[in-house]
């Protein structure tokens, strides 16, 4: 068994396809089912069931597919710890976080992380927290910011630093606003404004339709299933509001964030990574940079509040 087998095989499995696999590894198709009958030679059992314009995974194939892909991490993360070596001259990092968090945290994170170590390699991967951590078990992420008052990191593979807690507040345009004299509001208060809702994938989506059920209202969304940059291009050109993290309306021109109040809504930021595996000392800087940000953002908003 060798790399390229896995690295084949597991294009096959996500594509489905024998001659798509071997037109995105640069291969011929007769290469690449070459190498995968090997594979299933060495392994004593067929991995793919083969049919015409149809391929899936048998249950052997199922059982090898984690495995394989978290093989190909670790080939990853050996070879960016020999990048370390050379210092932060070279390396990389894989940095997971919900979309909420990368245009507020994650980009003032970056900017500094960049000027310091411009030689290391940023990979930045958005999704909600039950997808990230799925993938930091998995070995593809080196860190993942999650929110942890939504899914809370009980893998005993994974190490969480509790990070913050920020309320959620509700911003409007400055320009066209719908609540131009409010200074406070409650949910029942902000239930009939036009609002404009996030994704169902978006945690803070569920967790303000809990709030409204558990108090017993119905918002009025007029837009929905907005990614947070179209949302907030939306709120500056005032279709409607939105209730969002603290930390996303501090740097969002044209808006001004409104404090929601009984209930005061909040949320927890964790920042986890696997215990079994040491984090290469581009990792570890990012890690540290980003407990120094969190701090830094807690000091200068009373809606924000450090953990550690």
């Amino acid at each position: 068994m060798n790399l390229e087998q896995l690295r084949g095989f597991i294009t096959i499995a996500e594509v489905g396809h024998f001659t798509h696999a071997a037109e995105l590894l640069h291969l011929t198709q007769p290469s690449l089912s070459r190498q995968i009958s090997t594979l299933e030679r060495e392994l004593g059992s067929e991995l793919f069931h083969r049919a015409r314009g149809n391929i899936s995974l048998t249950a052997a194939g199922q059982a090898l597919l984690p495995r394989a892909r978290r093989m190909l991490a670790d080939e990853e993360t050996i070879r960016s710890e020999m990048a370390d070596l050379a210092g932060l001259r070279r390396g990389r990092v894989r940095l997971g976080a919900p979309p909420t968090l990368c245009v507020s945290l994650v980009s003032e994170v970056l900017e500094i992380y960049r000027e310091n170590y411009p030689g290391v390699q940023l990979q930045i991967f958005e999704a909600g927290s039950h997808r990230l951590l799925e993938q930091l078990a998995g070995g593809e992420l080196d860190l993942a910011l999650i929110v942890t008052s939504e899914h809370a990191v009980n893998e005993k593979n994974l190490q969480n630093l509790p990070l913050l807690e920020e309320q959620l507040v509700v911003i409007d345009s400055l320009e066209r606003p719908h609540l131009a004299e409010a200074t406070c509001l409650t949910l029942k208060d902000l239930a009939p404004i036009a609002q404009l809702a996030f994704s169902h994938s978006y945690d803070l989506r569920a967790s303000t339709a809990q709030a409204y059920k558990a108090s017993g209202l119905v918002p009025n969304i007029v837009v929905e299933g907005g990614e947070m940059d179209a949302v907030l291009r939306f709120v500056h050109r005032g279709l409607g509001v939105a209730v969002v993290p603290a930390t996303v309306a501090l740097e969002t021109p044209g808006i001004r964030a409104i404090a929601l109040r009984d209930p005061q809504l909040v949320r927890t930021i964790g920042l986890a990574h696997r215990r079994d595996v040491s984090l290469t000392r581009a990792a570890s800087a990012m890690h540290g940079l980003i407990e120094n940000t969190a701090k830094l953002l807690s000091a200068r908003h009373e809606q924000i509040t450090s953990l550690f």
